[in-house]
């Protein structure tokens, strides 16, 4: 399939200053989706609902500490983590449909307000999440996590759209910097209502659903800004373009990775992505049970360091595009792996109940978390060719929240069969050193130029 959107047909259209006060309006709008979603991974998946679902699930569990989701014996303490797992593998059949519907008809809007309000109204769901509900629980953050993948396909595949080759380091780091600000702020809000719960009348598992349904709540309400400021750009079909949208998810797939084989510089750059960020999704879905149940920290601590997190991220996250901007994407990003691997040595060794050493932690992971996430998704943009980037972004978010099911796998299945969580969260080291040899040894400039884009001065 080959089409290209009316802007790419016609280099030029945007230029001078209507255009440029256009791109910027998009842009503004583009972040606040970052804005809208950020509250999910943050207090949802990061802080209360893995710690909250292992205890519904304990409650659910039979003498010997199992539960059985449709027959199969699952240890409670592992059933978040299999559940995450889940999520991203349903993510992934839908995703290539979803990329390629978005680029033959050029509708990315309408297929992100679907995903964007069906993760919401699931995460809002999570308030009925009480008792020995673990398998509404596993179901909703099924749902949640898979459309929440789904619609950063459509949103990251607006950024070649919106920005210029020499503005997207910058506006990506934006995106994620105002994820984080949110992600904060919210983050603030539900430690007051958790610390101050029996003033407000709650039970401490009724501020925790709150908690996790007005992250929803949230999600929903934002979204409509990014909705009313994007823009669709009409699809140009070129000759022997492919007839329509209506093709099954699973072929969709082979032919968008057939495709990438004529990018082979992409395709060793999705593959280092692939396995690094695993390592980054495993850390945010995980560190909250870590925390709780190995480091035995109270839920206040965990908040507490998610906040410094978030902040810090932010921090980060304008930190290291500057970092971009005068060294480069890919030394940059290649700096931020050598301090996931050292950080999570660290955590390895860490005493338990010992907050002031978890926040020192916490710090780290802050500083290099926002820059490494927004780098490599500016980086990939440039990697991208022209006319396919709904389609490729799928791919991309595979790697993304996609196929990060590996690290929560082998997360819970070392956690299964050795019963430390010490142990577990040392194995994610090697997520980063791989990605960092395979990252290493993509040439960037020569991908950029293979996939017939501009090269940037620094990159």
């Amino acid at each position: 399939m080959s089409v290209r959107t009316t802007e790419e047909a016609e280099p030029g259209a945007e230029d001078g200053r209507a255009g440029a006060a256009a791109r910027k309006r998009e842009q503004h709008g583009w972040y606040f989706y970052d804005f809208a979603c950020s509250v999910y991974s943050t207090s949802v998946l990061t802080v209360f609902l893995g710690p909250y679902l292992t205890a519904v699930a304990k409650a659910a569990a039979d003498s010997e500490g199992y539960v059985h989701p449709l027959g199969v014996p699952v240890r409670a303490g592992s059933y978040f983590a299999y559940t995450v797992s889940v999520s991203v593998i349903v993510a992934v059949l839908i995703m290539p449909l979803v990329g390629a519907v978005a680029d033959r008809t050029g509708r990315k809007k309408p297929l992100l307000a679907v995903t964007a309000y069906t993760g919401a109204a699931a995460t809002a769901g999570m308030f009925f999440l009480d008792g020995d509900r673990y398998l509404l629980g596993g179901l909703l953050l099924v749902v949640a996590n898979a459309a929440l993948a789904v619609s950063m396909v459509l949103y990251n595949a607006f950024l070649p759209q919106i920005s210029t080759p020499d503005e997207r380091d910058t506006v990506s780091s934006r995106g994620w910097a105002f994820g984080y600000t949110s992600g904060a702020l919210v983050l603030l809000l539900n430690l007051v209502l958790y610390q101050g719960h029996d003033s407000f009348g709650l039970s401490e598992g009724e501020a925790v659903r709150i908690c996790l349904a007005s992250a929803g709540l949230w999600w929903g309400a934002f979204a409509l800004i990014p909705l009313r400021r994007l823009r669709d750009r009409a699809v140009v079909r070129e000759p022997g373009a492919g007839a329509g949208p209506a093709v099954s998810g699973w072929r969709q797939l082979v032919a968008t990775l057939k495709d990438m084989r004529r990018y082979p510089l992409t395709l060793s750059f999705l593959l280092a992505y692939l396995i690094y960020n695993d390592g980054v999704q495993t850390v945010i879905s995980q560190a909250s049970v870590y925390g709780s149940e190995e480091l035995e920290l109270e839920q206040s601590t965990l908040i507490v360091a998610v906040l410094l997190v978030q902040v810090l991220a932010v921090v980060g996250a304008l930190g290291m595009g500057r970092l971009a901007r005068a060294y480069g994407a890919k030394r940059t990003i290649l700096g931020s792996l050598a301090a996931w691997g050292l950080t999570l040595a660290a955590g390895y060794f860490l005493p338990a109940r010992t907050p002031v050493w978890f926040f020192a932690l916490a710090a780290m992971i802050g500083l290099v978390l926002g820059g490494s996430q927004a780098l490599s998704r500016s980086l990939f943009s440039h990697l991208v060719p022209a006319g396919k980037e709904a389609e490729y972004f799928s791919a991309y978010e595979m790697s993304d929240r996609g196929l990060s099911w590996v690290g929560p796998l082998v997360f819970g299945l070392t956690y299964q069969v050795t019963g430390s969580y010490r142990d577990a969260i040392i194995s994610l080291v090697f997520f980063f050193a791989l990605g960092f040899v395979l990252l290493a040894r993509v040439p960037v400039r020569r991908a950029v130029r293979a996939a017939g884009n501009p090269v940037p001065e620094r990159i």
